[in-house]
């Protein structure tokens, strides 16, 4: 599933300094992700492609356990081993994940510089944004990942160019395709929900965004703020009450939480559409979203350029992704008793007809 990157190529001044302080936890990367290093590895070695001489040291970071953070980090491995970079070869890898606490995010970039590690890879603009602050003072790379707006986050400047030594992709939402599809799907609908963490800086930019274009497709967008997940089944169950539909962002609490905006959602009986196809799967109607294996699998290419010396993660602005693909779930559609096209089922990038996480009953 190969998605068309746009990269943008200007400079930036590199910072340099003195590291901070903390301890690092070890932790081998998931079954998936060592299981897909090894394919690309070998598939490397039957083009003839080397492992890159000497031994990197990076740490993973990654905000939040949920299918499109899991498959970025997976691809990003599969990015490297490509590039020559093989874990068990010439590359240890850290990993932790903040279980979508910003504190605990701050204090994993700590540790990983205070481990001196050759890159950071942040995966979620929160743990990207305290991968960045930890590293400001030493000649630590950032390499982030799923961070929807880097110019918002504070990691990039309007024309793309990079602050300080950080750089990545952005898994920007494809918001009016979304409208496009929901307006389709639901003919007479009114209004879209939004539930989002009022702390993420990629939720509220990409909000804006929905607001800017919804009149255009004859949408009002009610969306409702949450602090912590503790807070979004009162937010779920009220939001659904108001609304036509909900639509779902890539907010990592949120998505941690998906299962009970779903159960919401069907109790209603209306539709939550997805932002990528791990929602999808679980249980959202349909989404025009994105492929984040390839996103994770570019952003490895670009770690691979900075870790052998090719580029500086301050000479390369962040790439976007321009392409969205259609996933329908018609298990999904027929819960609520929705109808769908059989030509826009048809015309689906991927259709499954099964939930695979069942909401509660």
């Amino acid at each position: 599933m190969k998605k068309k990157l746009v990269a943008l190529m200007m400079a930036m001044t590199m910072i340099a300094g003195l590291t901070a302080c903390g301890s690092a936890k070890t932790a081998a990367p998931a079954e998936g992700a060592a299981a897909q290093t090894q394919t690309d590895a070998a598939q490397a070695d039957e083009a003839g492609t080397d492992a890159v001489e000497g031994s990197f040291t990076i740490g993973i970071s990654q905000f939040a356990e949920h299918g499109s953070l899991d498959n970025c980090r997976e691809g990003f491995l599969a990015g490297l081993a490509e590039a020559g970079i093989v874990e068990g070869q010439n590359l240890t890898v850290l990993f932790d994940n903040a279980q979508a606490d910003m504190g605990t995010a701050s204090t994993i970039a700590d540790n990983f510089v205070s481990q001196k590690v050759d890159l950071i890879c942040a995966i979620a603009t929160p743990s990207a944004m305290s991968a960045y602050n930890s590293c400001l003072k030493t000649e630590i790379p950032v390499i982030y990942t799923a961070v929807s707006d880097p110019v918002a986050a504070g990691l990039a400047n309007e024309d793309g160019t990079s602050i300080g030594n950080a750089t990545g992709t952005s898994d920007a939402l494809p918001v009016t395709n979304q409208l496009e599809m929901i307006r389709k799907i639901m003919p007479d609908a009114k209004s879209i929900g939004i539930l989002y963490t009022t702390s993420e800086t990629n939720s509220e930019s990409t909000i804006a965004e929905y607001k800017k274009y919804a009149a255009d497709y004859g949408f009002e967008i009610v969306d409702s703020g949450i602090n912590t997940i503790a807070d979004v089944p009162m937010a779920a169950a009220d939001l659904a009450s108001k609304v036509d539909c909900i639509t779902n962002l890539t907010d990592n609490t949120v998505v941690s939480a998906l299962q009970t905006v779903l159960d919401a959602a069907n109790k209603e009986g209306i539709p939550v559409f997805g932002s990528e196809v791990e929602q999808v799967k679980n249980g959202c109607v349909a989404s025009m979203g994105l492929e984040y294996f390839e996103l994770g699998k570019q952003t490895g290419a670009m770690a691979a350029k900075v870790l052998k010396g090719e580029a500086k993660a301050s000479e390369m602005n962040f790439e976007v992704i321009t392409e969205a693909s259609l996933y329908v779930n018609t298990a999904a559609a027929d819960k609520i008793g929705l109808t769908l096209d059989d030509a826009f089922v048809n015309s689906a990038y991927e259709k499954f007809d099964e939930i695979i996480v069942e909401t509660a009953e």
